[in-house]
């Protein structure tokens, strides 16, 4: 099942899932539990899966037809933004920039950031680069919805809680993380501006042939402006979707709606690539394209910075 947040041409904004003739059915149309966030249904998705998809596979119900929809992040508003840094070619290079080895902790353990899940925006969004910042960079990520929630969660009991994945794309300003960073905390002010999620959540189950164990496979690109820069798979994480779930539940309650990001995949932002090999940071203008398998495209435009900017 695909899943989205929409705004429809009136205003309204409408948790809803794909149906088979390509249209879009409002969520509040199925039987289950109501509400008016998709991480309201979440639990009951997850619950009733078989019956769910046969219904959508007959395209029952007035549908919402996709070209008239604005696609928001999957979950809006998630109740926690935990972003990872899992991939171990990403954390070895962008060490090495700064003239770091790898602490063997990282080993060991999953270590993650809270980031700004009040700053979420959706496909086709446009994003300006934070005060001060000439150095503004992409991030492709998978991102992890959580679908039921839990505490403790042992890691071969975590796929039970995920309700499938999306897209990420962790905007970086570096020349705003760089010193704050040196202090040693952060990222934060160069990570809390904007980050683009969706455009939806694919639920779990569609990826069964892909799944193996704890290991996911999933081919990651992205592009800037049409030319490719970044390509890598999901199956390169050091520490598995399982394990970021159960670290993030230790002696700490996850809910239907948080959002995990798995980190950046190796080679894919310009801080790994290099500006100089990727025709510079990105500037007004440019559009990104992060893809993942099965997952579809989630585009980003930069634009300029307006006067007296406040959120996009």
């Amino acid at each position: 099942m695909r899943l989205a947040t929409v705004m429809t041409p009136t205003g309204e904004t409408v948790p809803a899932a794909a149906a088979a003739d390509g249209g879009w059915i409002p969520l509040g149309q199925l039987p289950g539990p109501g509400g008016s966030r998709l991480e309201d249904f979440l639990p009951w998705m997850l619950d009733h899966r078989a019956e769910n998809t046969e219904r959508l596979a007959g395209g029952r119900g007035p549908g919402l037809s996709e070209s008239a929809l604005r696609f928001l992040p999957p979950v809006v508003r998630p109740p926690a933004f935990r972003d990872f840094y899992a991939f171990e070619a990403h954390v070895k290079t962008a060490r090495a920039k700064r003239g770091l080895e790898m602490p063997a902790a990282w080993y060991e353990l999953p270590v993650f950031y809270f980031s700004n899940h009040n700053a979420l925006v959706g496909q086709d969004a446009a994003v300006f680069a934070p005060a001060g910042c000439r150095e503004l960079d992409y991030e492709l990520e998978l991102g992890v919805v959580i679908g039921r929630g839990g505490r403790d969660i042992a890691p071969d009991k975590a796929w039970d809680h995920v309700a499938g994945f999306t897209i990420v794309n962790d905007l970086s300003a570096r020349d705003l993380q760089r010193p704050e960073m040196s202090v040693g905390l952060g990222p934060a002010k160069g990570k809390d501006f904007a980050t683009a999620a969706g455009p939806w959540l694919v639920t779990r189950d569609e990826f069964a042939d892909r799944i193996d164990g704890e290991r996911l496979a999933l081919e990651m690109t992205a592009r800037v402006n049409g030319r490719e820069l970044s390509r890598g798979n999901v199956a390169t994480l050091h520490h598995s979707i399982p394990r970021l779930v159960a670290h993030a539940s230790r002696d700490a309650e996850l809910f239907p709606g948080d959002l995990l990001g798995t980190g950046t995949v190796g080679t894919g932002c310009i801080l790994e690539l290099g500006p100089e090999n990727t025709g510079g940071w990105l500037r007004p203008g440019d559009v990104v394209e992060l893809a993942i398998e099965r997952l579809g495209t989630l585009r980003t435009r930069i634009v300029d910075r307006p006067p007296l900017a406040t959120a996009v």
